[in-house]
């Protein structure tokens, strides 16, 4: 019997008692349902009345069950259904398309061809909603068949095959043919150049727009957010308020990962204070782990923790985040009793949790408890580790000095390292001095294709620490022969609103002059405490003098001097730098707190840094 017969009596006579809406207005009662309760009852009375086959309502009805999460329904009402046509078929096609199905969303298309029914604008543009590359061209040459591929909802969708496939030249050359443009297939090629980085091209397009709405600007936000343009997304989220526009979920999120990139805690809490008095932004989940990410990652542990605890109906990705929060600022042993209380209410931990975990380990020398974590996601919760997992196991052994145990690790592994692998091992080398392996580690990488610029680098640093400076030279001929950049030191400290970057021995700022005189008197204060600069780690064929000269202009250093003529006394510095900080820079900031009474904090590469009285949280474990 049908899961829809819900009752075999006799259909009543159709009196003006028993009369019901006509077809159309039904459709819509069916299509406002909450509940698929309701939805059955609807069901249940089309059939006493003997209205069961009516192609309309079976179409609704159909889009209603699915839309519900019964899929399953959907299917057994398709096939019940006698007189299949166009808008049938279309109706579970775009049911199994929402669902990621599209193998069976094309299984569909194929048996409505076999029945010799003509798809139309709205099966093609439903087929495509989560259609791959591959299968999708094959529809487009469909819709080139039955002359629809100029329709302007078939376009927009062909467009957007060929943005989520990558292929952005195909996309731009459907976009400019196109016989007109709606905002929607505008926003279309504005998110295929938004996603794949091309956001110079995505802002011609976004300022050529006449109409924006909301989903516009948070492409644009997104897009400078994702691709490391954070103050370009925050200067333009300035101008959509500017403008009038208001922002939804979406556009906190954006942000407020801006603002965690740049470390821009002022901006950060300014827009944490309009999401609170916003009507159109709630702090759900998802803005409530951006909140959590912002604060970690600007230095304000205090008020991620109070996000957090303030968050309702916590989801993994919430309590990850603030695992992650204290991992990075080296407070292993916090983050290990966070998770503590999350397997306490019976929370099902992720891959995510276990990278936080580890890397918290990793940063508080925890290795027993980083080799327990390790094989306790494989044992106890069947999660297969990945690479991060080894990567986050070869930096916690490596920073132990278990050089040998990671290099196994990495050789016993069922899964290819990648670069980020070996390279954070060839770091290990050279911090320990194993020559031999770093070169091992090195060439390979190189053979391979692999290397980056850190790769080259790296290597030059190892045989510069012993003298070797034909290895050295060796290494740049081939970082010039392969058109390899080191990635140069770049610091930066955000006051009023404004974030100030600085690179090595810069003189941009409007203030040079200022912070050269402030590093001259830091200079003064160093020498009086009988500091001695470490040259030794300045790994060129340069003498003495010019070594001091080189450190002493350190774009941290240039940051701080920075913050120390611009806030007054006692007051807090917070600087973020792109590389890991130097062991004298960061001998020099512990002095510095000591002199100035000020709290330091310091974002480097790797983790977080608090400098007080002339200590730091890391205990020179970094």
């Amino acid at each position: 019997m049908s899961i829809f017969a819900t009752t075999q009596a006799t259909p009543p006579p159709h009196t003006a008692a028993h009369r019901l809406p006509p077809p159309n207005r039904l459709a819509g009662v069916i299509s406002n349902c909450k509940s698929i309760s309701d939805v059955l009852r609807i069901h249940a009375v089309l059939y006493r009345h003997n209205l069961h086959t009516e192609p309309l309502i079976n179409f609704h009805l159909l889009r209603a069950y699915s839309s519900l999460n019964r899929l399953d329904y959907s299917i057994t009402l398709f096939h019940q259904t006698h007189k299949k046509n166009v808008f049938i078929y279309t109706a579970i096609i775009h049911c199994h398309a929402q669902r990621n199905s599209y193998e069976q969303a094309l299984f569909y298309y194929s048996q409505m061809l076999i029945d010799n029914i003509e798809p139309n604008a709205f099966t093609f543009s439903s087929a495509l909603i989560s259609c791959p590359l591959k299968p999708g061209q094959a529809l487009h040459s469909q819709t080139v068949k039955f002359s629809l591929d100029k329709d302007l909802y078939v376009s927009t969708s062909l467009v957007d095959l060929y943005a989520r496939g990558g292929d952005v030249l195909s996309a731009e050359k459907l976009f400019a043919t196109m016989p007109q443009r709606s905002l929607v297939s505008l926003t279309t090629m504005l998110t295929c150049y938004a996603k794949q980085g091309e956001v110079a091209a995505a802002r011609v397009l976004f300022d050529d727009m006449e109409e924006k709405d909301v989903v516009c600007w948070n492409v644009m936000i997104d897009g400078y957010a994702q691709h490391g343009l954070a103050n370009e997304a925050l200067v333009l989220f300035r101008r959509m308020l500017a403008e009038k526009v208001e922002p939804n979920e979406v556009t906190a999120v954006a942000v407020l990962s801006a603002c965690g990139q740049i470390g821009a805690l002022e901006s950060g809490r300014w827009i944490h204070s309009y999401i609170e008095n916003s009507r159109n932004i709630k702090v759900n989940v998802q803005v409530g782990t951006a909140l959590i990410n912002m604060y970690s990652k600007c230095g304000s542990l205090k008020d991620a923790r109070l996000v957090f605890d303030r968050v309702n109906d916590k989801d993994v990705v919430v309590w990850n985040s603030m695992i992650v929060g204290y991992a990075m600022h080296g407070f292993g042993k916090d983050a290990l009793q966070l998770f503590n209380e999350m397997c306490r209410i019976r929370l099902k931990p992720s891959d995510i949790t276990f990278i936080g975990l580890l890397s918290a380990c990793a940063h508080a020398g925890l290795v027993n408890e980083g080799r327990r974590f390790f094989n306790t996601m494989k044992d106890e919760y069947a999660i297969e580790p990945k690479v991060e997992h080894y990567g986050c196991m070869v930096n916690l052994l490596s920073r132990a000095g278990q050089i040998e145990e990671a290099y196994k690790l990495v050789m016993d592994m069922k899964i290819e390292p990648d670069s980020v692998l070996l390279g954070t091992l060839l770091g290990a080398c050279r911090l320990h001095g194993n020559i031999a392996l770093g070169e091992k580690i090195a060439e390979y990488l190189i053979s391979q294709n692999l290397a980056n610029s850190g790769t080259y680098v790296l290597l030059s640093n190892i045989y510069a620490a012993i003298g070797n400076w034909d290895g050295v030279a060796r290494v740049r001929t081939l970082m010039k022969e392969k058109g390899v950049q080191k990635e140069p030191g770049c610091s930066s400290i955000e006051l009023s609103n404004k974030v100030h970057e600085f690179l090595a021995g810069d003189l941009r700022h409007p203030k040079s002059k200022e912070i050269y005189m402030m590093l001259e008197e830091i200079n003064g204060w160093l020498k009086a405490e009988g500091y001695i600069l470490q040259t030794q780690i300045v790994l060129h064929d340069i003498g003495e003098k010019q070594k001091q000269n080189s450190l002493e202009v350190h774009s941290e250093k240039l940051a701080v001097a920075f913050g120390l003529i611009s806030t007054q006394p006692g007051t807090s510095i917070k600087i973020v730098k792109n590389l890991r900080v130097c062991p004298d820079c960061h001998a020099v900031f512990k002095l510095i707190s000591k002199f100035t009474g000020r709290k330091i904090m310091m974002r480097d590469r790797n983790r977080f840094h608090h400098f007080v009285n002339g200590t730091c949280s890391c205990g020179d474990y970094w």
